[in-house]
């Protein structure tokens, strides 16, 4: 007996990206000052120190909206760990299938502390769900919805985000 398709992806809800994934870098002024530069947010507490000194954290602080910013990666390029990592591996069998197309559809954060100068965050994903093949102007497809959580170096939640992305097959001729 082969197993469709929607079974094979329901199996993945529950599962974890495996071993949280380590920031490569530590939350730096000079990428706070790029973030909000390339961004056009002029938020003093964000990138004038006499100014965040006086304020209520008493530094610089980061934008909650660079939360990703830090342990994010480029995924055409697979990270060590990749094989244990069940986001990775559910989006190869739809790619297998022909779900070629990705797009995301909806993003929740919850931001719980400001980062500072000097953190390092990890993150770790966990795959909450997989729909049933819904038809779409793209194409059919499966939306998943992904929750992220993000913690800092005394592995404390600092802030969590839930993705809803649409892998598709896309149809002849849609972009």
């Amino acid at each position: 007996m082969t197993i469709d398709l929607g079974e094979r992806l329901e199996e993945f809800i529950g599962l974890t990206s495996g071993a949280p994934r380590v920031a490569d870098d530590e939350v730096s002024v000079a990428m706070i000052r790029h973030w909000c530069q390339a961004m056009g947010d002029r938020n003093p507490v964000y990138t004038d120190p006499d100014f965040a000194a006086r304020s209520p954290f008493g530094s610089i602080v980061a934008p909650p909206t660079m939360l990703q910013t830090w342990t994010h990666h480029d995924r055409r390029f697979p990270v060590a760990g990749s094989s244990e990592n069940a986001e990775e591996r559910l989006a190869q069998v739809l790619i297998a299938e022909g779900f070629t197309g990705v797009v995301a559809t909806r993003c929740r954060a919850t931001y719980v502390r400001y980062l500072v100068p000097g953190d390092r965050t990890t993150y770790q994903s966990q795959i909450d769900s997989v729909s049933a093949p819904k038809t779409t102007a793209l194409g059919e497809g499966y939306f998943i919805v992904v929750t992220m959580t993000f913690r800092d170096q005394a592995d404390e939640i600092v802030g969590t985000m839930q993705f809803t992305t649409l892998r598709y097959r896309p149809i002849s001729g849609a972009s």
